[in-house]
């Protein structure tokens, strides 16, 4: 069914306060083609009661611009644990050779770890060990930070086996290094996404119950109840637990079929699940910030690599 929206290009700005919570600004570069007929009319009928907030005169959402069964490979997947790390992958990310290759070497006892020959296969080694490979010492990749403007279509992993188009088609020339997707974005979803080779970030942004903040404008095949807005906000049942959302709120008062919302928690489609729990079918979504980055500057299938502002930030949260 064709979108009754106005297209706008993926510029938003997101700010956070000194007092841990944070406040979005979200800018229009047009504003939404006024509906008209029984869309209009079906509008007024669900907008009886004006929804009432902790703060009337502040809306986060108030000018959020809208924007246009795999085995997934993501960076969080492939984080150290415990801090060590296998000697072949870590001699594959220096980039001398495959992991299996590094096997060979490591048995042919072509490998030192702090001066002395290594032969067991399995080992591990810490951030501070010299491993070295034919005299020469060895370095694991520097950390790489690329940030994407997802596009629709586009499947968020590293291959595809039956050979659609992923993300990694889009940043193909961004870097040398190795990078795989922080976290998921299905196949219909636009928006921010991050790549990178730095594993244990990775990992601390996507964990299950405390990961970065994610915004999302939201556009539903029907309008939106005014009362279940709080049973999102105090968490609904889902087959995998419990969800809620950290914010919500209609973007126009007059329009109900499109919602901002925020929430950390980083389970697999938990925006399109929690409001199918509710009856309700998201025909657009859209994420417009991941942990405080946005897609300023950026239209759909670009990126950009982060800056040290960018990285400062991500490590304090």
């Amino acid at each position: 069914m064709k979108n009754q929206h106005s297209r706008h290009n993926s510029k938003t700005s997101d700010r956070y306060n000194k007092n841990g919570g944070s406040s979005h600004k979200f800018k229009r570069n047009n504003e939404f083609k006024e509906r008209s007929g029984s869309r209009e009319e079906e509008n007024k009928r669900w907008s009886s009661k004006p929804i009432k907030e902790s703060n009337p005169n502040k809306n986060k959402f108030s000018s959020f611009k809208p924007a246009g069964n795999l085995k997934f490979k993501t960076a969080e997947e492939h984080a150290p644990k415990n801090g060590l790390m296998r000697l072949n992958r870590f001699i594959a990310h220096a980039g001398i050779c495959s992991r299996r290759e590094a096997d060979k070497l490591i048995s042919d006892g072509l490998i030192t770890i702090n001066g002395k020959v290594v032969t067991e296969l399995g080992t591990k080694v810490k951030s501070n060990d010299e491993v070295r490979y034919g005299g020469e010492l060895l370095r694991s990749e520097k950390k790489v930070y690329v940030l994407l403007n997802k596009p629709k279509g586009f499947i968020t992993t590293v291959d595809d086996d039956r050979a659609r188009k992923t993300v990694m088609d889009l940043v193909s020339n961004a870097c040398p290094e190795r990078i795989y997707p922080v976290g998921r974005l299905d196949r219909a979803t636009t928006g921010v996404l991050l790549l990178t080779n730095d594993g244990s970030l990775a990992k601390k942004l996507t964990h299950p119950s405390d990961g970065a903040k994610k915004v999302y404008m939201v556009t539903l095949d029907k309008p939106f109840h005014n009362s279940d807005l709080m049973k999102l906000r105090k968490g609904i049942e889902l087959e995998d637990g419990m969800a809620k959302v950290d914010y919500i709120e209609f973007v126009k008062e007059n329009d109900k079929y499109t919602l901002g919302v925020e929430i950390h928690i980083g389970k697999n489609r938990i925006v399109r699940r929690m409001f199918s729990a509710l009856g309700y079918e998201v025909s657009k979504l859209d994420r417009s910030s991941f942990a405080g980055l946005t897609k300023k500057g950026l239209n759909r299938g670009q990126y950009r690599m982060l800056n040290s502002k960018d990285l400062s930030f991500l490590k304090m949260l």
